[in-house]
């Protein structure tokens, strides 16, 4: 027997527990993919229940179905458009009248409603007594008490759910009574709505009058081509210009101040408070942990042993995988001729590809764990209310400071980070400037560059001031976009602030894993294919014309005996055949372009194009280029060897400011391959990772440029 599908969506504040709902009711089923053409994340579960195949719908956590932000639009549309069997209104039961304030909303929009008054545990100790039954009788609304982290309450959530669905438990359409005046001018829009079956049919009549009256642009798009639209907005001026003669106020204004008298009205009768003291532990935290003075600095703190652990855990992993890498790839290649294409494509381009994309799975695993503790903890609300006045004088929110942060980790789990941020224009510009934080990956860059051309003594100032540039670059590039491309007024920062919880580790674990398997399938496929990409311009065209005769000679010292010869006659090779390869004959074509920035030689601008897949691969490129043999001795034989670099004339090629510039450059171009992969995932738009590359990449030239064309007038050019 086929069992029947209802759809049910699960709707609440942020913070409500609504999440922990969905994990316990969908477990593994749960499929992740973005809302058509925005960057909100959609959470979709499948599970059994008496019967009935359930398909569970987590929307966008909002405080409202207004049009203030992409997540309330998104909820609001699937309730309309979608039009669920059930929606559970999921309800912090220790903030009962902010949560009751989208519940008015819900009931407008006469969905089949069922309420869950979850961290009903949380409310008594807080001193909170709800009457559940008087409540429901209210509201008119099917209600339970759920604590979801103790998966208390949620049998019987669904149980009602069925029954509401089958029409064995019913809930009354009470309905807000907005005032005389107001529900006059409501009943004169609701005349006309009616006109139009095809309308009414689709909406509440009472609800869209409601929307109109509170001039709802995005509700007024959808009703445009209605053949009653233009006496909908005549009444509906008309109507305002009334409402605001006769209360001197605005519209929407007024329509909330009844909703929450309702909601106060309702609370009054069914919530008693039993403690007359209201300071909880977390007011007391919020002493230190947000103080004026001490709230940065504790912030600091724990962000730097986050980073540091989460290194330093990561780093034996990322060397286990590696190491694995290898021999797996010693394992294969010797099954095949070595210099075969086929080998170098299995061992360096597959095997190699693979390595890149799995040597940041730790790195993210480990850091979106520790965000996932902050997050569920409560602690990064306060991250964010403490960093939001520095924030907003660069024209972003408060929220942007932690992918801002992440970034000098990793662009990549710094980007995906952006999407906590409520506001399109925030979010978006929060995304664009993320890769000026300077990764992890652009380190060994900066080792080997300082290392070889600045005195030790000065070495921590150099790191420091490029790392200053970055962000001084994010800063006025920041404030551009706000300006001129994502106008607009900086969401206001008015938020709520939950209080401490201790996280579950299923749930913690359970939103890392989200994230690592996120990255994986989205990202991963296009690094592996980069990867490829790379090998293929290293190693073709493979009929090289070679200067020298290397089959012969390569005989001959090997019939000598000659290991060092035969081991220098390879090197050789191997460097004209990458000289001449697509790689080499592209860095060739660009180097032109890199010489004003000081950067004049073309084995850099190949390993320049090798950094687009990964920053790390810009060393590794010059260590091939400059037939550096020992890997234990990269970093001494690659300084060297780049400042022994000459010019056909003998003069030096290198020297501080030229170094300089190329780390500022490195800095600054292209993200890596990942990072661009995550941006179009996090756009959902391919326009926005090529603009990402192509206007980095400009900036990098133009401050790069500027470094060294000034520094050499300043006298400090070579």
């Amino acid at each position: 027997m086929m069992k029947k599908k209802i759809t049910v969506a699960l709707a609440g504040n942020p913070n409500s527990g609504k999440t922990t709902i969905f994990n316990e009711l969908t477990g593994s089923n749960q499929k992740i993919a973005n809302y058509p053409g925005v960057t909100v994340e959609k959470k979709e579960g499948v599970f059994d229940f008496q019967g009935y195949t359930v398909s569970l719908v987590d929307l966008p956590g909002t405080y409202s179905l207004t049009a203030n932000s992409i997540d309330e639009i998104i909820a609001r549309d699937f309730l309309i458009e979608e039009k669920p069997d059930i929606v559970i209104n999921v309800i912090d039961s220790s903030n009962l009248e902010r949560s009751l304030y989208l519940t008015m909303q819900l009931m407008q929009l006469k969905v089949p409603l069922v309420l869950a008054f979850n961290m009903y545990d949380a409310a008594l100790k807080l001193g909170v007594s709800i009457n559940r039954e008087l409540i429901s009788e209210l509201l008119g609304i099917v209600s339970v008490f759920t604590v979801a982290t103790k998966k208390s309450g949620i049998i019987e959530l669904m149980e009602k759910s069925i029954l509401l669905y089958e029409g064995k438990l019913g809930n009354r359409n009470v309905t807000v009574n907005y005032g005389v005046d107001i529900e006059k001018e409501l009943n004169l829009l609701e005349t006309i709505i009616n006109r139009d079956s095809r309308l009414s049919g689709k909406y509440p009549a009472k609800w869209l009058a409601v929307k109109i009256i509170e001039q709802d642009g995005q509700i007024l798009k959808k009703i445009q081509d209605s053949p009653v639209y233009q006496e909908i907005k005549k009444q509906q001026s008309e109507s305002i210009k009334k409402l605001k003669s006769i209360y001197a106020d605005d519209v929407f204004v007024l329509m909330s101040d009844r909703r929450y008298g309702f909601i106060s009205g309702a609370c009054s009768e069914a919530v008693k408070i039993t403690k007359e003291d209201r300071h909880t532990i977390s007011d007391v935290i919020d002493k230190v942990l947000i103080h004026r003075f001490f709230g940065i600095p504790i912030f600091l703190l724990s962000m730097w042993l986050i980073f540091r652990l989460t290194f330093s855990l990561s780093q034996p992993l990322i060397n286990l995988i590696h190491s694995g890498l290898n021999i797996l790839g010693s394992v294969i290649g010797s099954f095949m001729a070595d210099g075969s294409l086929i080998r170098s494509f299995i061992v360096d381009g597959i095997i190699g590809g693979v390595g890149g994309v799995l040597s940041l799975v730790p790195v993210i695993m480990l850091l979106f764990f520790a965000i996932a503790v902050l997050e569920y903890s409560g602690y990064m609300a306060r991250i964010a209310f403490i960093m939001d006045r520095l924030m907003h004088k660069i024209g972003l929110h408060g929220r942007s400071f932690i992918p801002m942060l992440l970034g000098f980790g990793c662009n990549v789990p710094g980007i995906m980070a952006a999407r906590s941020i409520e506001d399109y224009n925030d979010r978006m510009v929060t995304i664009l400037i993320n890769p000026f934080m300077s990764c992890g990956a652009r380190l060994p860059v900066y080792a080997i560059f300082i290392g070889a051309f600045f005195p030790e003594k000065m070495a921590g100032n150099v790191l420091f001031s490029i790392y200053l540039v970055g962000i001084i670059v994010a800063v006025v590039v920041a404030k551009i976009f706000r300006a001129y491309v994502f106008k607009g007024e900086t969401e206001s920062f008015v938020m709520e602030l939950p209080p401490y919880r201790i996280p579950t580790i299923k749930l913690v674990v359970m939103h890392m894993w989200e994230k690592v398997y996120s990255y994986l399938n989205k990202a991963g496929t296009i690094i592996f294919i980069g990867c490829v990409f790379i090998w293929f311009l290293s190693n073709y065209p493979a009929n090289v014309n070679y200067s020298k005769d290397y089959g012969g000679l390569i005989k001959k010292a090997e019939e000598t005996g000659s290991r060092s010869k035969v081991e220098e006659l390879q090197a050789e090779k191997a460097k004209e055949s990458l000289e001449k390869s697509y790689a080499g004959t592209m860095g060739k074509k660009i180097s032109p372009l890199l010489r004003p920035l000081g950067i004049y030689d073309w084995k850099v601008s190949v390993s320049l194009i090798g950094g687009f897949v990964a920053k790390e691969i810009i060393i590794g490129t010059l260590a091939t280029l400059y037939s550096v043999g020992n890997p234990s001795e990269i970093h001494m034989s690659l300084q060297e060897s780049l400042k022994q670099s000459r010019f056909p004339d003998g003069s030096r090629m290198y020297a501080p400011l030229n170094a300089y510039s190329l780390m500022i450059f490195v800095l600054l171009y292209v993200p890596c391959i990942a990072s661009i992969a995550v941006i179009k995932r996090e756009t959902n738009s391919w326009f926005w990772p090529i603009f990402t590359a192509v206007y980095t990449t400009s900036i990098a030239w133009i401050v790069a440029f500027s470094v060294f064309q000034i520094g050499r007038f300043l006298g400090f050019g070579i």
